[in-house]
């Protein structure tokens, strides 16, 4: 309760300040009566003040609502400025439902006043309520209520992140017709708007038509086409700004190193950043995080060191997103040491730090390390491992072969009420694909479609790959022509899929799909027709495409254009001709190529060039042993077998051993795994005999194996 107050104070107009402060020295309860005995002679006004001062001292909820309690009874809750601060009190604390009741209590004056209807809509626009401030907009415009100077800005940036054009262009009409055309505030939103919804012509048409700009329409200019990935724009405006008298400004140069660093160009960005410091232009923390996620990029932890020095000297080691850029930077280019001690050196951490470190480890190939700092996260007392925490570990352990751990963690995450994003499903899919694990893949894609992902291209590439890794072409293609549009790793998925099945005529007509949809194809689009090709049996056509990368599309061959020619050249027994690549690449080849030649001297049982090739084997430092044992057989079939054991023996002298061969089946969503010379699994023996009886029935209708796994019908020999 409210002590008695000094008796100075009493029914003196000019000591509200006194009181004020008395009552939030004391933390007093504030009491109706109380406050009416010693202000029962104060005018209108200076209740209004009284109040406006004690709610702008309001420090929590509590507080605000004892003092809405008091307005109310003292009668001057119809006050529109009141009511105005009452709801900016309650938005400021997030109490936006609290804050909208205040609003529809409020009567006669409040109807008509802009500024109550403006402290809603900015209460809204700053909660992120932005169709709800559309819908109070329009109200307002039905109720007669004219916007001014303060009302437009708010609304146009509700139209900004709901980023509907219609919309916008709407608002864009209301400016011009109250007058606000030349509004320099109002406009610059404006320009921010079409910005944000990509709108970059409209936006340029309306800054050519501004009679007046300031640094913050040229600005937002600038960081609008970086926004959009349109470097070329904004160091356009960033030229013709220099040339209109305005000196760029730390903000300006921040948006064009950001806008080269969107769109990959990330050396001219780090060139950028030495001009920026060359002219004198102050580093802000802003760049230094776009260039440390610049050296991420990259690779470079060199430059990512000195960018660090830049961090220390500037004193932003304290910004929490330079830290976090930090531990991203350093985890990127593999240096998990300094990414662990940036993380511990921080004085505080939010969820984005720990997800930078668990990424970090995940990256790196260090799944077990990432797991224990996820497990440390879902210890934490205030913070809990959100999807990006869960993609991270889950995408880790599926990149190093994990399938199985991987799949559990997902598990893991759905009992947990985790919704995955697409980054986790194309992971995961991804595991299926490997395995390969068909029905689980068509669990996912159910998942997908309830979960209302399955318009994500990341996603539905994963689908496309699951399917057709998995020999389900049908479901493959399906989902391959439900895209609205395709990208260039669609095309080259759905080309690989048919060329690693021994499908090249779908897979060169897909090919030829994609050139006519206007993509250009790529290196990689290259290594998977010549695969199709090469798998297939299409000579021709796969030398001409050979021919092609090179002449009209100017791609330089790789490696694996090498590997696959060979091995397209070799299957068709054109052994001379694959052996001549061979000798004529520009770079030694590898295991890969090298390998691709054997396995078709193999075939075609060619030990002459077998032999030849057998010298480049014995001279490489590779650990594949594939392109040993290929040599060795070949001895062997040919019943040479010092020469095999000689291969034998130089394999295991360089500590080469040769990795079991591997199957997959997968039995009431259940995968299998089996592994050349490993004792039988549980459940298996049903297996075995399984096989058995399908030899006794291959048998009884004249089909035997020869040496070489081919099926001959004995009824035809």
């Amino acid at each position: 309760m409210l002590h008695a107050l000094p008796q100075r104070l009493h029914h003196n107009h000019l000591c509200f300040p006194q009181i004020l402060n008395h009552l939030l020295s004391k933390r007093h309860q504030v009491h109706q009566t109380q406050i009416i005995s010693h202000l029962s002679c104060t005018t209108h006004n200076e209740f209004l003040d009284f109040f406006e001062h004690l709610l702008r001292q309001c420090a929590g909820p509590e507080q605000c609502k004892q003092v809405h309690s008091q307005i109310v009874t003292t009668g001057t809750c119809q006050s529109a400025f009141l009511a105005a601060r009452l709801i900016a009190v309650y938005a400021c604390l997030g109490l936006v439902l609290d804050a909208k009741k205040v609003f529809d209590t409020t009567t006669v004056e409040g109807t008509s006043n802009v500024l109550l209807w403006n402290s809603v809509l900015r209460a809204y626009v700053s909660h992120g309520f932005y169709e709800e401030a559309l819908q109070l907009y329009d109200k307002m415009r039905k109720l007669g209520v004219w916007g001014d100077g303060f009302t437009f800005p708010l609304v146009i940036r509700a139209c900004a992140f709901i980023s509907r054009l219609k919309l916008s262009r709407s608002v864009h009409g209301h400016v011009i017709h109250m007058g606000f055309q030349n509004h320099l505030h109002v406009v610059n939103d404006l320009l921010g708007m079409y910005g944000k919804i990509g709108r970059m012509d409209c936006a340029r048409q309306l800054f050519n038509r501004m009679g007046l700009r300031n640094y913050v329409s040229w600005n937002t200019m600038v960081s609008s086409y970086a926004f959009n990935y349109d470097c070329d724009g904004a160091t356009e405006m960033f030229r013709r700004m220099k040339l209109e008298g305005f000196v760029p400004n730390p903000v300006t140069w921040t948006s064009l190193l950001s806008s080269h660093a969107r769109c990959g160009r990330h050396e001219e960005t780090l060139e950028l950043f030495g001009r920026m410091r060359v002219v004198g232009i102050e580093t802000t923390a802003e760049s230094l995080s776009v260039l440390l996620s610049v050296c991420a990029n990259l690779a470079v932890v060199d430059k990512g060191k000195m960018i660090h020095g830049y961090v220390i000297r500037g004193g932003f080691q304290d910004y929490l997103f330079v830290e976090n850029a930090l531990i991203c930077m350093y985890g990127k280019c593999g240096d998990v040491e300094n990414a662990h001690e940036s993380f511990l050196g921080m004085k505080s951490k939010n969820l984005v730090s720990w997800n930078a470190l668990i990424s970090a480890y995940a990256e790196c190939g260090l799944c077990d390390e990432a797991f224990a700092i996820f497990f440390r996260l879902n210890e934490h007392p205030l913070m809990r491992p959100n999807i990006i925490s869960w993609s991270a570990v889950i995408g880790g352990l599926s990149s190093q072969g994990r399938g199985e751990e991987s799949l559990e963690l997902f598990r893991r995450m759905q009992n947990a009420g985790i919704i995955g994003n697409s980054v986790t499903i194309s992971s995961v899919l991804s595991v299926c694909a490997e395995l390969p694990a068909l029905n689980l893949g068509r669990e996912i894609h159910c998942h997908v479609v309830r979960a209302l992902i399955d318009g994500s291209i990341l996603v539905r590439n994963g689908l496309v790959n699951m399917y057709t890794k998995c020999g389900s072409f049908k479901e493959g293609h399906l989902v391959f022509e439900s895209f609205d549009s395709k990208d260039l790793i669609t095309w080259n998925t759905m080309i690989a899929g048919y060329g690693m099945h021994g499908l090249g005529e779908n897979a060169l007509r897909v090919f030829y799909q994609m050139l006519d949809s206007g993509l250009k194809p790529d290196e990689v689009t290259f290594v998977s027709v010549l695969s199709a090709c090469s798998h297939g049996g299409l000579v021709t056509e796969g030398c001409r495409l050979y021919d092609q990368m090179i002449s009209v599309y100017g791609i330089e061959p790789q490696m694996e254009h090498y590997a696959c020619m060979v091995d397209l050249l070799g299957r068709a027994g054109l052994l001379q001709e694959g052996s001549k690549i061979v000798k004529n690449m520009p770079m030694e080849p590898n295991a890969c190529v090298l390998g691709a030649l054997l396995n078709s001297c193999r075939m075609h049982k060619n030990s002459n060039i077998a032999e030849e090739t057998a010298t480049d084997v014995f001279s490489m430092k590779s650990e594949m042993t594939g392109s040993y044992m290929l040599l060795s057989n070949m001895y062997a079939a040919s019943g040479r077998w010092e020469e095999s054991a000689k291969v034998r023996i130089s394999a295991k002298t360089k500590g080469l051993k040769k990795i079991r061969g591997q199957s997959w089946i997968e039995v009431k969503n259940k995968v299998f795994m089996f592994s050349a010379g490993e004792t039988m699994q549980a459940g298996l023996e049903l297996i075995h005999g399984i096989l058995q009886d399908l030899a006794l029935q291959m048998e009884s209708e004249g089909c035997l194996p020869n040496e070489r796994g081919i099926q001959h019908n004995r009824l035809q020999m």
